[in-house]
């Protein structure tokens, strides 16, 4: 049975779209199939931007004009039959869906005075229950509160079943007084999320069109970052540079050729906030020798030539106001963010009662990978990744970031790190940036490597050298606690990154070997995959450890977990020095984990397989079952792994390291930005497996 939710608002600007994307994604998180409908849009011409927001969400496969009900032209035409369309083109919905996200209209027709009854009458005729959202954008607690009742009252009034309130676009010191007051009085779920600038940011473009300005300088590509907020620099450069802050838009007079100088300069320098544009204003394009000046600057920061005066640019930047929309990754990101940590979204779900797949043997690969976000967000880690200079480091941090997944230290050179990451329009502000040829840390980490090595004939200064290799310098920071785990690999070999953690970190005390897993998510589930990245040809007793260590790591991630020992024969029936090499270590397995379900040596149609486990190993407990698969070698490993991920469009995620006494895993060269947001994710998991307290502050250390 689907079940569905009517996200409604009393008032326009209320910000529910972040409410609904905060809901849908959770929902992903929770069920198989989750759908999305807007009963009223603007227009049947235009497309509505919230519409195709929420079907951008990557667990999302719908058309867009499956979402869509009836428009307001639909709507004056005839109330009662659209009505009828807007309950028909619902249930086409029905049944191919679990849980439908039902969006309330956007009180932008003039026409319709009393939307909200309008909406309480479709969410009382799709039997939606309802979440309210409203504003608290220049209003009082107690104007919340009442605000809250009205619509509540109208809402009862429609028929409409009532199940949360959130309260969104709340002054930051007021949120804990309106939680109360929400608690205390509505007695169902609610929340309050704060106004957050970035979420009503206008993008660079918006302004510049808003004042009929030109491009003049600068990458056409920056034109899409937000901007948060403006300033008129009509004084002197030093009180304009007083006054910058990160993202802002600096509105100058054209003529003041001396300001433009100063305030590229600044945001190029690591001890200013990086700024969103320059507008210029009165149509003067900066002189030749102040462009010649300036085009010493590698950044491509946007400056903007509007004809209009500065007065008049001010006005008409201050009256443009962005919207979160599915092109801005940054939004996006930032909505999820701000919902997840003020919403009790498992509360809402509960009081509209959906089934949680979570119960159930269902797992998708999306699924997978949001809980493994949840996880890392839940008790964040300090993770060092050493490739700054590369570009999808730099985005996958931004993204880390903005979504909590971890702290960040970033080794590389401050000014360089951060200039770069400008000229890209990311925010990596909240990340410590640290050169591997810090003076101090040089000394401290060549000292500890000394210590480790000397006896392999390592001196001070040849570990002076090794430790600024990024590597060594990562590897160094998590062995000494100053990072709980290190990614690394885009740009480097494995072995450049996993050496050094042999050398340094170790494997931990009862495992003699270190390996590697891929998780594979399967359309229906997540399988282990080990080893297929690291050990060529292990013996018997490293078989096993590569089986203890990997079945350590399914639990680690919330696998069931089934160990199959595999080779080419199962149980009794083949002979060998290969089948008897996986029947050894089945056996060590067993005596070593006696707690674990081990099944060895099985065929992999055995292990996974009902039909072929029944006639081959009918009474085993792994047979058919099988969650964590230990190939006998390499060469099988590492081919089985690519023909399930082509063949069966699974999602690797991996190679992760295990063995080690603290993480540190590698990535492919080809790895993409989500790969690498994944990757830090596992390995902030697998700190907290480790519990390691580290540093937070880079400058504690």
């Amino acid at each position: 049975m689907t079940t569905s939710v009517y996200i409604a608002s009393l008032e326009g600007e209320s910000g529910k779209s972040t409410v609904a994307l905060g809901l849908l994604d959770r929902l992903t998180r929770k069920v198989g199939r989750v759908g999305v409908y807007r009963p009223v849009t603007r227009s049947a011409q235009e497309t509505d931007n919230v519409v195709e927001l929420l079907l951008g969400h990557r667990a999302i496969t719908q058309e867009y004009d499956e979402a869509i009900g009836v428009s307001y032209q639909d709507l004056h035409t005839d109330p009662v039959v659209a009505m009828e369309e807007i309950i028909r083109r619902y249930h086409l919905l029905v049944g191919r869906f679990d849980v439908v996200v039902v969006l309330g209209s956007d009180y932008t027709d003039v026409s319709s005075p009393n939307e909200l009854a309008f909406n309480a009458s479709i969410a009382a005729n799709l039997g939606s229950p309802v979440v309210l959202v409203v504003h608290g954008r220049s209003r009082t607690p107690a104007e919340i509160l009442i605000a809250v009742e009205q619509a509540r009252a109208e809402l009862a009034h429609s028929h409409a079943r009532l199940v949360a309130v959130v309260a969104n676009r709340v002054a930051a010191e007021d949120l804990d007084r309106v939680r109360e007051l929400l608690a205390a009085s509505v007695g169902l779920p609610s929340g309050a999320i704060p106004e957050t600038p970035l979420l009503v940011a206008p993008t660079v473009e918006a302004l510049r069109a808003a004042c009929g300005g030109t491009l003049v300088r600068g990458h056409a590509d920056l034109l899409a970052r937000e901007s948060l907020g403006f300033i008129v620099a009509a004084m002197s450069l030093p009180n304009v540079l007083t006054r910058l802050h990160e993202s802002v838009t600096v509105i100058a007079p054209g003529d003041r050729s001396d300001l433009l100088p100063g305030l590229v300069m600044a945001h190029e320098s690591a001890n200013f906030p990086a700024l969103a544009a320059i507008v210029l204003t009165g149509g003067y394009s900066p002189p030749e020798p102040v462009q010649q000046l300036i085009s010493g600057s590698d950044n491509d920061l946007p400056i903007i030539v509007s004809d209009h005066g500065t007065f008049e640019t001010a006005t008409a930047l201050a009256a443009v106001r962005g919207r979160l929309t599915v092109h801005s990754v940054a939004k996006v990101e930032t909505a999820l963010r701000v919902f997840t940590d003020n919403v009790d979204a498992d509360a809402i779900l509960q009081a509209i009662d959906v089934a949680d797949s979570s119960g159930s043997d269902l797992v998708t690969p999306l699924m997978f990978q949001f809980r493994l976000l949840d996880r890392a967000r839940a008790d964040q880690k300090h993770i060092v990744l050493p490739e700054s200079g590369d570009e999808r480091i730099l985005r996958a941090s931004a993204s880390l970031l903005r979504l909590g997944v971890a702290r960040l230290t970033l080794l590389g050179e401050e000014r360089a790190v951060r200039a770069r990451a400008s000229a890209l329009g990311l925010d990596i502000s909240a990340a410590a940036v640290v050169s591997p040829f810090d003076e101090e840390l040089v000394e401290r980490f060549a000292q500890e490597y000394t210590r480790l090595r000397g006896h392999r004939g390592m001196t001070m200064d040849r570990a002076r050298e090794v430790v600024t290799d990024v590597s060594y310098f990562g590897t160094m920071m998590v062995h000494l606690g100053l990072a709980d785990g290190m990614v690394s690999g885009a740009a480097h070999t494995t072995a450049h990154t996993i050496k050094p953690s042999f050398e340094i970190i170790k494997t931990s005390p009862g495992t003699s070997i270190v390996s590697s897993v891929f998780l594979m998510c399967l359309a229906d589930r997540v399988l282990v995959y080990g080893d297929c990245a690291v050990n060529p040809d292990p013996t018997a007793e490293q078989l096993a450890d590569i089986a203890i260590s990997s079945a350590t790591t399914a639990e680690q991630f919330g696998v069931d977990t089934r160990v199959a020992m595999l080779s080419y024969s199962t149980g009794t029936s083949g002979t060998g020095a290969d089948v008897d090499k996986v029947r050894t270590a089945t056996e060590l397995v067993r005596s070593r984990r006696p707690d674990l379900l081990v099944e060895g040596p099985i065929q992999y149609d055995a292990a996974v397989d009902m039909g072929v486990a029944k006639s081959k190993l009918p009474d085993s407990q792994v047979a058919g079952h099988a969650t964590v698969l230990i190939f006998p070698d390499l060469n099988t490993g590492n081919n089985t792994y690519k023909a399930v991920q082509r063949s069966a469009n699974a999602v690797a995620i991996g190679p992760v390291l295990q063995g080690l006494n603290r993480p540190v895993n590698d990535l492919s060269r080809g790895a993409l930005v989500a790969d690498i947001v994944n990757t830090v994710a596992i390995t902030a998991i697998q700190a907290q497996g480790v519990g390691q307290v580290a540093s937070g502050n880079q400058g504690e250390s």
